[in-house]
């Protein structure tokens, strides 16, 4: 069978074929953030406003163009539990469920489809690692067919979101999802790959024997230059988003990340310096990185 341009290692022989592929969601299988997918449903259905609405996809914007900085993240991380204490699962599960097909179906990059298959016809598992909250993830995954999944999860009493999280599928905690996947079922890391397009998924990336990047931010692209890892371009053709992602990866390569002195890897660091917060709201992930970001920004505006 002839191998498809997304194939990051055509070449592979059989016995080299990853035994799992680790896949992040957001801007990797699916164009943009799962949170802000969701956020125009949730505000029909008033869990959030539309003004909520509109500041998250300007902060969307800034992420796309700046990428995403994991210092900030835990104060964001904390933010979001509180912001979240109290909704009720069954109803933000309901309007997940009802919107599925409609709001995630036209963001899944046909080239990300084609690479699934093409490693499921190989043999190779694939497991979904999502910073996205269990109810976004869980019927995503069911969409593109993928049965395994890690994700992170809130802590639930009495069907309301308790404002704890019990596991964060972020940064070093997908790598730690990876090590147990692999326990579990017996595969060895130096022979499975992990595809991602975020620095902070970088823990996940290492622990693993084939990494490849996908529509990655500034500093991943970086990084993946240095060390000689597969750089994968996913497209929409009507997304504006991926216009705008190309736009900055043309920036990027024009003026590179060091060549203002900070280094290869600090570029989107600084960039995210001067608004430390608001680049890496939907970096977060899950449900609620939308109306973080609403909060941030009209804090900001006072």
């Amino acid at each position: 069978m002839p191998a498809l341009p997304t194939d990051p290692r055509p070449d592979v022989p059989a016995d080299a074929v990853p035994q799992a592929v680790f896949l992040d969601l957001d801007n990797t299988l699916i164009a943009g953030s799962s949170a802000l997918a969701f956020a125009r449903p949730f505000a029909r259905h008033g869990l959030i406003d539309r003004a909520t609405v509109a500041r998250g996809v300007w902060a969307q914007l800034l992420l796309v163009l700046s990428g995403a900085d994991a210092a900030t993240m835990d104060t964001l991380r904390r933010r979001m539990t509180l912001i979240s204490r109290g909704w009720e699962v069954r109803r933000v599960s309901e309007i997940v469920a009802e919107t599925l097909q409609e709001v995630v179906g036209p963001l899944v990059y046909p080239e990300a489809v084609r690479m699934i298959e093409r490693f499921r016809e190989q043999g190779s598992e694939i497991v979904l690692l999502s910073a996205s909250g269990l109810e976004v993830v869980e019927p995503i995954a069911g969409l593109i067919g993928i049965e395994r999944f890690r994700a992170t999860t809130m802590r639930i009493d009495d069907g309301r979101y308790s404002g704890e999280i019990d596991f964060y599928c972020y940064g070093a905690g997908k790598a730690e999802a990876a090590r147990e996947i692999a326990a579990e079922s017996g595969f060895d890391l130096s022979r499975c790959a992990a595809y991602t397009d975020s620095i902070t998924d970088l823990p996940l990336l290492e622990v693993v024997g084939q990494p490849a990047v996908v529509n990655p931010d500034r500093e991943l692209r970086a990084v993946a230059r240095e060390r000689g890892w597969p750089v994968l371009r996913f497209v929409r053709a009507a997304s504006r988003r991926d216009r705008l992602s190309r736009l900055r990866d043309r920036l990027s390569d024009r003026f590179p990340a060091d060549a203002a002195g900070a280094g290869a890897l600090g570029g989107a660091a600084s960039a995210s310096r001067r608004e430390p917060e608001l680049p890496v709201v939907l970096a977060a992930g899950g449900v609620l990185a939308a109306l973080a970001a609403g909060i941030l920004l009209a804090r900001r505006s006072r």
